[in-house]
């Protein structure tokens, strides 16, 4: 079992992103937290980053991976497309 409920992990998944957003805007990007459920963090990757065709490597390297090491190494990312509900 996951040792944070999924409410304690909002901010610091927050923090992580905030760390994050800055190389993705200086690439026309962003990424947008929809939400945590069962330690998967729901995002949504916005402007440049929306069709990037390394968006994939960005989200798994970039984003997961410091998840992985700022909070815990079960934690999951997952993406929600345009056009998709969370």
């Amino acid at each position: 079992m996951f040792p944070f409920s999924d409410e304690e992990l909002q901010t610091p998944v927050e923090l992580v992103i905030d760390k994050v957003r800055p190389t993705l805007t200086l690439d026309g990007g962003d990424i947008t937290l929809l939400g945590i459920r069962d330690a998967k963090v729901y995002v949504r990757l916005e402007g440049a980053c929306k069709g990037c065709p390394s968006s994939a490597n960005t989200l798994k390297y970039a984003i997961e991976n410091r998840l992985k090491e700022e909070i815990h190494p079960d934690i999951a990312i997952v993406h929600i497309p345009h056009g998709e509900s969370f």
